[in-house]
């Protein structure tokens, strides 16, 4: 799988690509095959996310995982830059219990990009997968000005 990294303030970060889509961000990224046009795009809008100069990221990508786990992605990605939900609301959204959802933002192979870090549970900020675990998500939410909060 191509992967192309990227330096940001929250560490390197690895983006890998599948088949025209974006398919997962990881921490300690690497340079890896061709830099295809979608890999270079998406180390441009991460790098000007890093920058504070990209609002929202405009990528294909595929999430491999059952129905639920898309279609909660899919919610994730479209919560705007500087706004935070709760694992309650997309439950909600669903018809779903909050459980299965926090289970799915959790295994969200391509954060950052899918915002898993905007969604918070009901009493509090809930967990990060990523590098760095919930230090990672206060700073994603304090880069994003959301953090009004917390700070």
């Amino acid at each position: 799988m191509p992967m192309i990294s990227v330096d940001t303030q929250f560490g390197c970060l690895g983006i890998e690509e599948t088949d025209g889509a974006i398919t997962r961000l990881v921490w300690n990224g690497r340079n890896e095959g061709s830099r295809t046009p979608l890999l270079q795009e998406a180390a441009a809008q991460l790098a000007a996310y890093d920058e504070g100069r990209l609002d929202r990221f405009d990528l294909p990508y595929n999430v491999a995982g059952s129905e639920f786990q898309k279609q909660v992605c899919d919610l994730m990605y479209a919560i705007p830059l500087g706004e935070t939900r709760t694992y309650g609301d997309i439950a909600k959204e669903l018809g779903q219990p909050a459980q299965p959802v926090g289970q799915a933002c959790g295994a969200n192979p391509i954060p950052v990009i899918i915002p898993c870090h905007r969604v918070l549970s009901a009493n509090g900020l809930g967990g990060f997968s990523g590098d760095g675990g919930v230090e990672t998500k206060v700073a994603l939410l304090r880069h994003e000005r959301a953090a009004g909060l917390l700070i």
